[in-house]
């Protein structure tokens, strides 16, 4: 057989030599991370639940997940062995970056716009009524608005009375 047809099976033989290796060199370094765990380290299980670790045993670790919650699983289920500072930001979302301690962005827009003293005025009081200004000057429509409801009101508590009138008098009309 002559090289040119021993060629392909050559570069599959090593190709998979090649993927063979990453991959147990993966599994390594999944093993030793596994290992390195303490009580107290941060987790991530393969499932995406986050937690504390509070025992570690040969196969087996005991988690805190919350208050009162203590779950085991087994070593082959942690997914990735977590930094303090990455569990504390995702876990209770507290960011401790020191670099970007400098310029630090407002949660609200106010800061970044600019105001102009002439076009807003803080006396003047804001209006968000749906009013025709066209159909009914302002003074005029808050004066009518007004003495509608005062005479709405002042029916009403004659009503009012003249009911309790008619109960207390025992049923008048029956005399």
């Amino acid at each position: 057989m002559s090289l040119l047809t021993l060629l392909p099976f050559i570069v599959l033989i090593g190709a998979m030599f090649l993927m063979t290796r990453s991959a147990k060199k993966k599994q390594q370094q999944a093993i030793d991370m596994r290992n390195q765990m303490q009580p107290g380290s941060g987790v991530r299980t393969i499932g995406g639940m986050y937690a504390t670790v509070k025992e570690v045993s040969e196969d087996t670790v005991l988690l805190d997940a919350g208050p009162g919650v203590e779950l085991l699983f087994a070593k082959n289920s942690i997914g990735a062995v977590l930094t303090d500072e990455e569990y504390n930001h995702i876990v209770h979302g507290i960011e401790h970056d020191l670099k970007s301690d400098a310029d630090v962005v407002p949660d609200d827009a106010s800061s970044l716009t600019e105001t102009d003293d002439s076009a807003a005025s803080d006396d003047a009081p804001v209006d968000f009524g749906k009013k025709d200004a066209a159909d009914v000057p302002a003074d005029t429509a808050d004066a009518e608005s007004a003495d509608a409801g005062t005479d709405a009101t002042d029916a009403t508590d004659k009503a009012k009375t003249d009911e309790q009138a008619k109960k207390s008098d025992g049923g008048s009309e029956a005399k």
